[in-house]
C-alpha cells in the first residue's frame, strides 16, 4: 500500500511533465529535442517524498510491466545528466587547464572530471558518512540489548525504545545507502557521457599523422571500455577514505567492549590493508597488459570486418581468424594472470574478518580480558560490518589500477596533435580575384620526414576556372587537393581560399542511412534543385530500380550500392551543397565511360558552369576543356597551362597522353584480330524473369539490430553454466559456498554458546578450548572460500574462451549478406563490451548471487531457531519481495537490453566519422556530427540512468520490508516469557538479523544484476546461431588439383537476389564464356556486373539456376576449393595495416624475389624501393591487388 500510494502521488504530481524543462541554455537544447520525441524525466521535478522513495520511476516501471519497453518510452534527461550539460563543463575545465600547461596530463583530466561531477561527489560523501554512522548503531547497542534480555525486563518501555532505535537506524541506513548508490551512478553517467563526447570531438580534429598510429578499433575501445570503466569508478570513489572512517568507528566500539585488545584488531586490520600495496601494483600491471592485448585484438577485428568481402573473395577468412585467435591467446594469458590474482585477493579478504576476530579474541585470552557473550557478539557484528569495506578493498584497488590505465590511455589520445586550423587562410567570396592561391607551398604528411610530398607549389585559380590535375600514380595529385583542404601539414608557403568548398574523395565515403539523407547532408530539401542534381548525376534510373527509391537505407559504407552508384551519390552530395569551390579526386574512376562522360558534361561543365572546379583525373579525354591543366611529377608541378599549349612544351605531359594513346591502340589492335570459334560468348535464350514475390515482400537490406524481448530464458543460464566441463564445477562452487557459511555460523554459534553472558557465570568450556575451536573453524572457512574462488574463476575463464571461439567461428563463417545487413559496430560491441563482461563480470555476478542466497538462508535459519514465528513473517515478506521483483524485472531487463543496443550506434557513428573526417571538415559539418553524437550518447545514457534508478526503486522497498521484519523479530524476543530463550543465542540471532535488510536487498539486487549481466551472454549466443555459408570443403566432391583446366564458364538460367525480401538483381541469365579468352562485361552502373562476379565466387548464392566451370557445378564443391582457384581485383581497393610484404603475401608463402618481381611487373618496384614504409598515395591501393 505504501509503495502504491507513493507511486500514485508521484504520478499525479508529474502530469505536467509533458512540457520540456527550460532551466538554462543547455537544458533548452535538450528540451527542444524532448518536445518532439518524449517527456523529460520526472526526476527533474519530483517532490522530496518522491525523490526519497524513488517513486518518480513508478510510471516507467508500470509501463514496462505492461509491455516491453522501447527507447521512446524512456524519458529524456535534463541538466547535467544530459551530455549537453556535462560536456561543456568538462571541455571548459580542460581548456582552462591547458591555458596554464601546454600538455594535458592525467591529473588535469581527473581534476576536470571531479569538477564536472562535484555536486554528486559531495552529496554521496555526506550520504556515505550518514550510512556508516547508522550502520554502527546496531553493533554499539547489541551488548546492552543482550544484557537487557538477560535482566529482569521490568521496564518493557526500555525494550521498545531499543527496538525503535534499531528500526530507525535501519531505515536511515537504507535510505542513505540507496541514494548514495544512485547518485554515484548518476555522476558516473555524466562523466562517461562527457568523456565520450570529448573523445568524439578529438576524432573530428585529429591530424592525419596522429591517425597513423591509432586505428578505429583502438579508439573504439576508448569509448566502449575505457570511458565506461571511468564511469563505473563512481562506485569506488569514496572507498579509500570511507574505509578509514569505518575502521576508526569499529576500533572505537571494540575499545569500549574489549579495551586494549582492540589494538590487536587495529594491527590485524593494518596487516590486511598493507597487503594491498604489492597486490595493487601487480593488478595494475596485469590490467595494463590486458588492455593492450585487447586493443591489438580489436584493431585486427575491426580491420577484418571492414575488409571481410575481400577476405571471402580470396578464401582467406579462416586464415585471418587464426590471427584473431593468436591475439586472443595472448590476451587470455594476461586475463588468466589477472583472474588468478583476483582469486587470491578475494580468498584472503573473505576470511579477513574471521582472521581479525581470531587475533583479537586470542589477544583477550593472552592478556586476561574476560570474554562475555554480549561483548563478543558486539565484536562479531562490528567485524561483519567491516567485512564489506575490507572485501571491497581489493576491488577498489583493482578498479583504481584499471581506471588509472584507462585515464592514461584517454589522456594520451587527447594529447595527440590536432589538424592546424591556420594551414589555410579562408576569405569570403568576392574578397579576392582568386578562388585559390598557393604561393611557394611545401607540404609533408609527416613533418619529421625530410622528404616532402609536395614541393614549391605555386598556383593561382581565378573564380569559375576549371582546373585539371594529372600525373602518374604517386605523383601527389590527391595530396594537392588535401593541402587545399588544409589536411596536409605545411612546411612553408601560403594557401588562400576565397569562398566555401566541397570535396569528392577518391574512395567514396557514404554514411549509413537513407540515400536522400546522404544527398541532402543536412541541407533543407529543395525539390527543384534535388531533381536537377539527380538528373545531372544519372541517379534517377538507379532510384527506380531500388525498392524504396531515395528512401532506401544504405548499409555501412554503402555496401548495398555498386562502386559507381556510391561515387555518383557523393557527387550528388557536393552538387546539392551549392559551394563556391569544388574539389574532385578522380571522380570518374568507378563509373563506365558513358556515365563518366555524362557526369563530366552535366556536372562539371553545365551544373557547375559558374563554379571553380579542380578535378584530378587519369582520363586524358577530360583534359582539353580545362582552363588550366597541372601536370605533377614527384611532388612538383612540372607543367601548367592550356591543354594544347603544354602538349608540345614538355615531355611529362606528352608521356601521359602518349601512354593513353598506346593503351587505346593496343586495345584497337586486339579488336581487329580475327575471332576464333572458341573465343565467342554464346548467349543462349536469355530470359528476364520477374520475381514472383517481390511485390509483397519488399524490405530494406539493412535491418535494425535484433533484440530479444521478455525474460532471459533458463536455457541461457544453462548453456552458460554447462559450457565449461559440462557444468562439473557448479556443484563444487555451491558446496564450497554452503560449507563456508555453515562453518562461519558454527564458529559464531560456538563463541556465543561457550561464552558467559556476564562475569558471574561460569563458562561451559575453558578459554583455550574456546579459541582453538574457533581458529579451527576459521581455517575450514578459509579452505572453503579458496576452493569456491578457484572453481568459479576456472569455470568463468574456460566459458569465456569457449564462447569467444564459438562466436568468432560463426561470424567468420557467416555469409556476406550478414555483414551487408549488420553494422560492424554491432559485431564490435559484442567482441569488446559483451566479451569483457563474460571475461570479467559475469562469473562474479553469478557467484555472488549464489553466495548471497546461502547467506540469507543462514540468517533466516538462525532467526527461526530463536523464534519460529519469524519464519511465518519471512514467508510473507519473501512473497511480497518476489512479487516486487517480478513487477520490476520486466522493465529492468528491457532497460539493460536497450543499454546494450544503444551502444552500438555510438561506435558505428564514431567509426564512420573517423573514416570520413576529411569530407566532414571540407563541408564544415563538424558541429552537426557532434550534435548527432550527443543525441546518440543521450540515447545510451537515458536507459542507463533509469536502469540505475529502477534498481534502487526495488532495493528501497525490499529493505523497508526487511526492516519491518527485523523490528517484528525484536518484538517477538521482547514478548516471549523471561528465561524461555538463551540471551547469548538470542543476541547472536540479532547480530545476524542486523544484516537482514542488506542481505535481502542484496539477493534481489544481485539477481537483477545477474540477469542484466547475462544479457551479454544472450547477445553473444545470438551470434553463435548465425546461418552459415556453404561448407568450405566438401570432402566427397573435391575438384582435381589442376582444376579449372580450361576455364570454360557455363551459366544457366541464373537468378540472384541479395536477400529474400529484395527483388531479383540477375534475371535468368544464360550464356557461356569460353576458356582461355578475355571476356568484357559491360553495362550501365547498377546493371548487375559486380553481382555476376560475386555469384561466380558464391559471395551471393544463386536463387535459381547454376554455374559450371569446366563442367563442374560450383554449387556442389566447397567454397574454399572454389575461391582459392579464382582470383580477383575488387572494385573497392583495400590495404591492410602493415608492410607491403604483408599486404602482398599475408601468409608468407612467397620469397622476396617473387614479391619484387610482382612489384616490378606493376611498375612499382622503384617506388617501393624509394619509400620503404607503407605507401601514402591512395592510387597505389588498386595496383596492390594486381600485384597480389
Amino acid at each position: 500500500m505504501l509503495g502504491a500510494t507513493q507511486d500514485l502521488a508521484c504520478e499525479t504530481e508529474n502530469n505536467d511533465l509533458q512540457e520540456p524543462l527550460l532551466t538554462d541554455n543547455y537544458e533548452a537544447a535538450t528540451s527542444r529535442e524532448s518536445n518532439n520525441s518524449g517527456t523529460v524525466t520526472p526526476y527533474a521535478k519530483c517532490s522530496i517524498f518522491g525523490l526519497v522513495t524513488f517513486s518518480w520511476l513508478s510510471p516507467l516501471i508500470a509501463i514496462g510491466h505492461k509491455k516491453p519497453l522501447d527507447l521512446e518510452d524512456v524519458p529524456h534527461l535534463s541538466g547535467v545528466d544530459s551530455v549537453r550539460g556535462s560536456f561543456p563543463i568538462l571541455r571548459n575545465k580542460l581548456k582552462s587547464d591547458r591555458l596554464h600547461t601546454k600538455k594535458l596530463t592525467t591529473s588535469d583530466l581527473v581534476k576536470a572530471l571531479i569538477l564536472t561531477t562535484w555536486k554528486d561527489i559531495l552529496v554521496t560523501a555526506i550520504l556515505a558518512v550518514l550510512y556508516t554512522l547508522a550502520s554502527y548503531v546496531g553493533p554499539y547497542l547489541i551488548d546492552a540489548f543482550v544484557q537487557f534480555l538477560n535482566g529482569s525486563q521490568d521496564s518493557k518501555n526500555e525494550g521498545y525504545l531499543f527496538i525503535l532505535v534499531f528500526f530507525l537506524a535501519k531505515v536511515i541506513e537504507s535510505i542513505s545507502q540507496r541514494h548514495w548508490f544512485f547518485k554515484l551512478q548518476q555522476g558516473g553517467i555524466q562523466a562517461r557521457a562527457a568523456l565520450v563526447a570529448m573523445i568524439y570531438q578529438k576524432g573530428l580534429t585529429l591530424s592525419s599523422q596522429s591517425k597513423v598510429g591509432h586505428s578505429s578499433g583502438e579508439i573504439t575501445n576508448l569509448i566502449a571500455i575505457d570511458a565506461e570503466r571511468i564511469g563505473d569508478f563512481g562506485w569506488y570513489i569514496h572507498d579509500p577514505w570511507l574505509v578509514i572512517l569505518q575502521v576508526g568507528l569499529a576500533l572505537a566500539i571494540l575499545y569500549l567492549n574489549l579495551g586494549v585488545a582492540s589494538l590487536a584488531a587495529f594491527v590485524a586490520i593494518g596487516i590486511v590493508m598493507l597487503a594491498n600495496i604489492p597486490i595493487g601494483s601487480l593488478q595494475e600491471k596485469f590490467q595494463d597488459e590486458l588492455m593492450k592485448s585487447k586493443d591489438n585484438r580489436m584493431k585486427k577485428t575491426s580491420e577484418i570486418l571492414r575488409n571481410m568481402r575481400i577476405l571471402k573473395l580470396q578464401g582467406w577468412e579462416m586464415k585471418f581468424l587464426s590471427k584473431v585467435f593468436e591475439l586472443r591467446s595472448l590476451e587470455t594469458k594476461w586475463l588468466k594472470r589477472f583472474l588468478c590474482t583476483s582469486t587470491t585477493i578475494i580468498s584472503i579478504f573473505w576470511v579477513a574478518p574471521t582472521f581479525v576476530a581470531a587475533i583479537t579474541f586470542a589477544t583477550c585470552f593472552l592478556i586476561g580480558i574476560p570474554l562475555e557473550s554480549g561483548k563478543i557478539l558486539s565484536a562479531i557484528a562490528t567485524f561483519k560490518i567491516l567485512q564489506q569495506p575490507i572485501y571491497n578493498l581489493p576491488d577498489t584497488i583493482s578498479m583504481i589500477a584499471q581506471t588509472k590505465v584507462s585515464l592514461d590511455r584517454i589522456t594520451s589520445y587527447l594529447c595527440l596533435d590536432d589538424l592546424d586550423p591556420n594551414l589555410v587562410e579562408t576569405f569570403p567570396r568576392g574578397s579576392s580575384d582568386f578562388s585559390i592561391e598557393i604561393t611557394n607551398g611545401t607540404f609533408s604528411w609527416d613533418t619529421i620526414s625530410a622528404e616532402p610530398v609536395l614541393k614549391d607549389i605555386s598556383i593561382k585559380v581565378v573564380h569559375g576556372m576549371k582546373v585539371a590535375v594529372c600525373g602518374t600514380v604517386g605523383s601527389g595529385k590527391s595530396s594537392l587537393l588535401s593541402c587545399i583542404l588544409g589536411e596536409v601539414p605545411k612546411l612553408s608557403g601560403c594557401v588562400k581560399l576565397s569562398g566555401s568548398k566541397a570535396y569528392v574523395a577518391q574512395a567514396p565515403w557514404i554514411q549509413s542511412g537513407k540515400i536522400e539523407e546522404n544527398i541532402l547532408f543536412s541541407k533543407k530539401m529543395d525539390r527543384r534543385r534535388y531533381a536537377k542534381v539527380l538528373e545531372a548525376c544519372a541517379l534517377k534510373k538507379d532510384l527506380e530500380i531500388l525498392p524504396f527509391g531515395d528512401q532506401t537505407v544504405i548499409g555501412e559504407r554503402g555496401i548495398n550500392l555498386s562502386g559507381g552508384q556510391k561515387q555518383r551519390l557523393q557527387i550528388a552530395r557536393v552538387l546539392y551543397q551549392d559551394a563556391d569551390i569544388y574539389l574532385f579526386d578522380d571522380p570518374f574512376s568507378a563509373v563506365d565511360a558513358h556515365t563518366g562522360s555524362h557526369l563530366f558534361k552535366e556536372c562539371l561543365l553545365e551544373f557547375l558552369e559558374s563554379k571553380t572546379v579542380i578535378y584530378v583525373t587519369h582520363q586524358v579525354e577530360f583534359l582539353p576543356v580545362a582552363d588550366l591543366v597541372l601536370v605533377l611529377k614527384a611532388g612538383r608541378i612540372t607543367q601548367a597551362g592550356k591543354y594544347n599549349d603544354i602538349l608540345n612544351s614538355g615531355s611529362d605531359f606528352m608521356e601521359l597522353v602518349g601512354a593513353h594513346k598506346d593503351a587505346l591502340s593496343i586495345i584497337d589492335s586486339v579488336k581487329t584480330d580475327p575471332e576464333s570459334d572458341d573465343s565467342k560468348v554464346v548467349k543462349e535464350d536469355v530470359v528476364h524473369v520477374k520475381s514472383e514475390d517481390t511485390e509483397g515482400t519488399k524490405g530494406q537490406l539493412v535491418q535494425k539490430e535484433e533484440r530479444e524481448k521478455g525474460s532471459v530464458g533458463l536455457s541461457i543460464y544453462w548453456k552458460y553454466m554447462t559450457s565449461a566441463y559440462g557444468g562439473a564445477l557448479v556443484p563444487c562452487i555451491l558446496l564450497a559456498a554452503i560449507g563456508f557459511e555453515l562453518l562461519q555460523v558454527a564458529s559464531n554459534y560456538w563463541l556465543a554458546w561457550a561464552s558467559p553472558v556476564s562475569e558471574d557465570e561460569v563458562p561451559p568450556v575453558g578459554r583455550s578450548t574456546l579459541i582453538l575451536v574457533y581458529v579451527g573453524l576459521a581455517l575450514g572457512c578459509t579452505l572453503c572460500i579458496f576452493i569456491r574462488a578457484m572453481c568459479l574463476t576456472t569455470a568463468g575463464y574456460k566459458t569465456a574462451n569457449l564462447l569467444f571461439n564459438k562466436m568468432h567461428l560463426c561470424i567468420f563463417g557467416a555469409p556476406m549478406s550478414f555483414f551487408d545487413a549488420t553494422p560492424s559496430g554491432c559485431i564490435l560491441n559484442r567482441a569488446s563490451t559483451d566479451q569483457s563482461a563474460v571475461d570479467l563480470t559475469i562469473p562474479n555476478a553469478v557467484g555472488v548471487f549464489a553466495f548471497a542466497v546461502v547467506q540469507l538462508l543462514a540468517v533466516i535459519a538462525m532467526m527461526a531457531q530463536i523464534s519460529w514465528q519469524v519464519f511465518l513473517v519471512f514467508v510473507r515478506v519473501i512473497a511480497i519481495c518476489i512479487w516486487l521483483q517480478q513487477y520490476y524485472i520486466s522493465s529492468a531487463r528491457e532497460l539493460a537490453r536497450l543499454v546494450g543496443m544503444c551502444k552500438a550506434p555510438i561506435i558505428l557513428h564514431f567509426s564512420e566519422t573517423v573514416s570520413g573526417s576529411m569530407t566532414i571538415r571540407s563541408f564544415h559539418q563538424e558541429e552537426r556530427f557532434q550534435d548527432t553524437n550527443m543525441k546518440l550518447i543521450d540515447g545510451y545514457s537515458r536507459p542507463k540512468f533509469h536502469s540505475a534508478g529502477a534498481v534502487e526503486w526495488l532495493s528501497f522497498r525490499v529493505e523497508l520490508l526487511s526492516s519491518v521484519m527485523f523490528a517484528l523479530f525484536l518484538i517477538f524476543l521482547l514478548i516471549v516469557p523471561n528465561g524461555t530463550i538463551d540471551p547469548s543465542i538470542a543476541g547472536l540471532a540479532v547480530t545476524y538479523a542486523l544484516n537482514l535488510n542488506i542481505l535481502q536487498a542484496s539477493v534481489i539486487w544481485k539477481l537483477c544484476n545477474m540477469e542484466n549481466s547475462i544479457i551479454s551472454v544472450e547477445r553473444i549466443l545470438q551470434y553463435t546461431s548465425i546461418p552459415s555459408e556453404a561448407p568450405l570443403l566438401v570432402k566427397s566432391n573435391r575438384p582435381n588439383d589442376l582444376w579449372p583446366f580450361h576455364g570454360t564458364v557455363y551459366i544457366h538460367n541464373l537468378q540472384v537476389r541479395y536477400a529474400p525480401q529484395m527483388p531479383l538483381v540477375l534475371k535468368g541469365i544464360t550464356c557461356t564464356f569460353s576458356g582461355s579468352t578475355k571476356t568484357g562485361i559491360v553495362g550501365r552502373t547498377g546493371s548487375g556486373k559486380t553481382t555476376l562476379i560475386q555469384t561466380l565466387f558464391r559471395i551471393v548464392e544463386p536463387t535459381r539456376g547454376g554455374i559450371f566451370i569446366d563442367e563442374i557445378n560450383i554449387l556442389s564443391i566447397g567454397l574454399h576449393d572454389l575461391r582459392s582457384r579464382l582470383s580477383i581485383i575488387p572494385q573497392d581497393p583495400t590495404m591492410f595495416q602493415g608492410s607491403i610484404r604483408s599486404n602482398l603475401d599475408p601468409f608468407e608463402q612467397y620469397t622476396d624475389e617473387q614479391i619484387w618481381e610482382a612489384l616490378d611487373k606493376c611498375q612499382l618496384g622503384n617506388e617501393v624501393r624509394r619509400k620503404e614504409d607503407k605507401l601514402d598515395s591512395a592510387g597505389l591501393c588498386r595496383v596492390t591487388y594486381l600485384k597480389r
